[in-house]
């Protein structure tokens, strides 16, 4: 697959327009926003970015405090559920879609598909979260097709461990765990998602979820039970079925390492049996793992979290020299095309927040090379495109730079933008529009550069060591190449302007075969006015330029 730009948004916060949102807000105090507040007009700006696909967070039902037994859905039990919206991966019912996002609660199926309908007309595709580890604590599906048994329905609930059983269990012990949960009662108690096989999780373990079984017997030393193919894995084949055939485009697969390979290997080879050109990508932590799971458990992507966004984040935090950059990919040997860059996702911290670097617009050199350093897709987080701090406090979420994904909530900086559903950014400060365009920019020129989408690279930073005129500390400098087009990459991680000079090895000429001595006039891609005329490209030259700070260029040479 050609490179491609995937545009991360929480529908719940993404169309609330309620700027006066109450602490702990129930839905009918703050608002929530709907399936339809993705109008044509807002995906067609969404589109505008440079955006190819949309990965819609919090699709499927979850568990919530909101009431919809008048709609036929069981109530949740408000212990086990994470803030008053729930948490997007307590999933509830793996064949609905959250009541919350629909006008008609009981349409709403019928308005997903029209959301799917209207990102596919916009020229986008969709991608939906499969959350395979963990269900909420009082799982229940209302929806699912006639014939289908749920999730536990047939479990022998008196055994710890069978390859039969849906879930784990902790025989002949109540959920207790380490914190007041009111009246809920679960007999016996079933293993929470973050793999605590105890009948007294705390606080901070995944609580509200309950572990699937894929045949792991993680009581007695892990022993595989694949043979026969365990009931779990049909289950959640037929899951990942049911939503392809509702043309769904591909799956952010959560914690997918927590599942074994065998499983991925087996389901995803079915699926694509099925619907070949639909994708998955995996959320894997462990480098080590990260073959593992691209051969055999036949991924297409993998978050390249612990790499390439810790590396790029320290950058620019100043923990970390710019050039170590050149470790990260080199680290990966081979498989850097394979993973997903990002700087901002629901997991992490906003670059605007003071936890990361106070402001939006100190991380656009590292958003350069998240997005250009190679042929890896890139994904942004909604409001990243506008510098979004993420500073409140919201309820279950405090403020720790993060945007919630457990509460009723509207995002400032989207609802400047949004304008109460006209789309056209009129409530944007200044600031706020620089940062859109730059994204904007960069993310078109990702896609429309045949050197960045299917070239080669050339770091630079190495030849660049011993350069009293360029910084490797705070530079980074590298090239693309396709055929005969060619970009040059100059990066500023540094809070001053810079006068800078860069050198090219004779290696880079051969490697990118390249004759020396041959002119070319240099535009830069970000800024159409930046152009230098005739310039000789030769190891014996050196490129010289002025970068403000925090900024970088995409010099384009083109023969002359």
């Amino acid at each position: 697959m050609s490179k491609f730009v995937i545009y991360q948004v929480i529908p719940r916060l993404f169309g609330n327009f309620n700027t006066n949102n109450k602490y702990n807000g129930t839905i009918d105090e703050n608002g929530c926003g709907k399936f339809n507040s993705f109008s044509t007009r807002a995906l067609k700006e969404i589109k505008s970015l440079g955006i190819t696909h949309i990965w819609y967070t919090g699709i499927i039902e979850h568990a919530t405090k909101t009431d919809y037994t008048d709609f036929g859905i069981k109530k949740d039990h408000t212990a086990i559920v994470k803030g008053n919206a729930g948490s997007p991966y307590a999933i509830k019912d793996y064949y609905d879609v959250d009541p919350d996002l629909a006008e008609n609660p009981e349409n709403r199926m019928i308005e997903f598909q029209n959301l799917l309908k209207r990102t596919h007309n916009a020229g986008m595709k969709v991608i939906l979260d499969f959350v395979p580890n963990h269900v909420a604590r009082e799982y229940k599906s209302d929806a699912k097709p006639k014939n289908v048994l749920d999730l536990g329905e047939n479990d022998h609930k008196e055994w710890a461990f069978s390859p039969s059983n849906n879930f784990y269990y902790i025989p002949n012990q109540n959920f207790s765990p380490q914190f007041d949960c009111n009246d809920y009662y679960e007999f016996p108690t079933k293993a929470t998602g973050n793999d605590q096989f105890t009948a007294s999780p705390t606080i901070n373990d995944w609580y509200e979820t309950v572990k699937l079984n894929y045949g792991v017997n993680y009581v007695e030393g892990h022993q595989t039970n694949f043979d026969p193919i365990p009931d779990t894995w049909i289950k959640m084949r037929d899951i990942l079925l049911f939503w392809a055939a509702k043309k769904v485009d591909g799956f952010r697969c959560d914690m997918a390492e927590m599942v074994p390979v065998e499983f991925w290997n087996w389901a995803i080879t079915q699926v694509k049996l099925k619907y070949p050109e639909i994708i998955f990508i995996a959320e894997v932590y462990n480098p080590a793992e990260y073959r593992n799971y691209i051969s055999n458990g036949k991924f297409d992507y993998l978050y390249d979290k612990v790499g390439m966004y810790e590396m790029l984040r320290n950058v620019t935090s100043k923990n970390y020299p710019v050039r170590d950059i050149t470790n990260a990919w080199q680290s990966l040997g081979g498989i850097e095309n394979k993973m997903l860059n990002f700087l901002e996702n629901h997991d992490e911290q906003r670059i605007g927040s003071g936890f990361f670097s106070g402001n939006g617009r100190f991380a656009q050199p590292a958003m350069i090379v998240a997005a250009t350093l190679n042929q890896a897709p890139v994904m942004i987080y909604f409001g990243q495109e506008l510098g979004e701090l993420g500073m409140d406090s919201e309820g279950f979420s405090g403020v720790d730079g993060r945007t919630t994904i457990f509460d009723y909530w509207g995002v400032k900086t989207i609802q400047a933008w949004a304008n109460e559903g006209k789309f056209d950014g009129k409530n944007l400060t200044d600031e706020q529009k620089d940062l859109r365009e730059f994204y904007r920019n960069l993310l078109n020129i990702t896609l429309n550069e045949k050197a960045i989408t299917d070239g080669i690279m050339y770091d630079l930073e190495f030849a660049n060591y011993d350069n009293p005129k360029f910084n490797s500390h705070e530079q980074f400098a590298y090239f693309r190449k396709f055929n005969n087009e060619l970009l040059l990459f100059v990066l500023n991680f540094h809070d001053k302007h810079l006068e800078t000079e860069v050198r090219f090895p004779l290696e880079a000429f051969q490697f990118l075969e390249i004759n020396e001595g041959q002119k070319f006039t240099c535009r830069n891609l970000l800024d159409e006015t930046d152009v230098i005329a005739d310039f000789t490209l030769s190891s014996k030259e050196v490129f010289r330029m002025e970068i403000p700070a925090w900024t970088g260029k995409i010099i384009k040479l083109t023969q002359v």
